[in-house]
């Protein structure tokens, strides 16, 4: 038992990481080849117009080349990622529950801490990839989109730093906000055991208004985030267009322009599903 405790001492992100090391370093490595290869796409299909009206097929061989290689990568991680993920989420649950019995922690708290796990390994399973992908392509089209048109990438240079100083303002009340929720979601087998309407009707309310208190605060920073979002798409291509290049490498980086604002659309999602997690893991590692 002291073998299991200790293993299960520091329930976070990082502590599953470097525990599950290379079960996680390998998905992640078909991960960093599926973004790679992702990131060249718009270039691709750039240079496939341009080669088209120069009366050759090299771009659009290249291109097919791309996307066979992106379909072979990407179905053989997601084989890989089901198996490996449900295996770490078998071995930690088990753990945390045998844990938890032996200090004396009631039905109802291990029953939330459990499915607060689950969201913790759906983490690493489901949006870390995507988060490696984004990052990949937010850095990865700043330095394409250097290359094809400064001030486009002075732009997007701009946005990003619009969505993290916004969060980085509203970072602390996001993860009070968090702790708020999480401490009524783990009061929920008791409202319920209970059995009385309105103590049961009460806890609801109570964490339907942090819920409440959650989005308006997520809405408002969407709402900076996508203000810089419209001045983009409405200076890219003025800023393409006035700078004579050629139609292909146009097409390009707005599809760039497009496929990075994707990518930063997700960031506040992430960014506050770590904050989430940072909660979280306090909880599953306290004693």
């Amino acid at each position: 038992m002291a073998n299991m405790k200790s293993s299960t001492q520091g329930v976070s992100v990082p502590a599953l990481f470097f525990r599950f090391k290379w079960r996680i370093s390998l998905t992640l490595s078909l991960v960093l080849i599926e973004a790679a290869l992702t990131l060249f796409f718009p270039l691709a299909i750039g240079l496939a117009v341009n080669d088209l009206v120069d009366d050759s097929y090299a771009g659009i061989i290249i291109l097919a080349g791309l996307t066979s290689g992106l379909l072979v990568i990407g179905t053989a991680r997601r084989f890989y990622d089901t198996r490996a993920y449900s295996g770490i989420y078998r071995i930690v649950a088990s753990e945390m529950v045998d844990r938890e019995q032996s200090k004396g922690t009631d039905v109802s708290t291990i029953s939330a801490r459990s499915s607060l796990l689950t969201e913790l390994v759906e983490f690493l399973e489901n949006s870390l990839p995507e988060i490696v992908t984004s990052l990949i392509g937010v850095v990865g089209i700043l330095v394409i989109l250097a290359g094809i048109n400064i001030w486009v990438f002075l732009a997007s240079l701009g946005l990003l730093l619009i969505v993290i100083v916004t969060y980085w303002i509203t970072g602390g009340r996001n993860l009070r906000l968090n702790a708020g929720y999480n401490n009524e979601l783990e009061r929920r087998v008791d409202a319920l055991s209970a059995g009385n309407r309105r103590g049961i009707f009460l806890h609801f309310a109570r964490l339907m208004r942090w819920n409440v208190r959650l989005s308006d605060l997520e809405t408002s920073n969407y709402f900076v985030f996508f203000a810089g979002v419209v001045a983009l798409v409405i200076f890219a291509p003025f800023a393409l267009i006035n700078d004579d290049v050629e139609v292909g490498f146009v097409t390009a980086a707005l599809l760039y322009v497009f496929q990075y604002i994707e990518g930063l659309v997700t960031a506040p999602y992430y960014l506050q599903q770590g904050i989430r997690l940072k909660e979280i893991s306090g909880r599953l590692s306290s004693d």
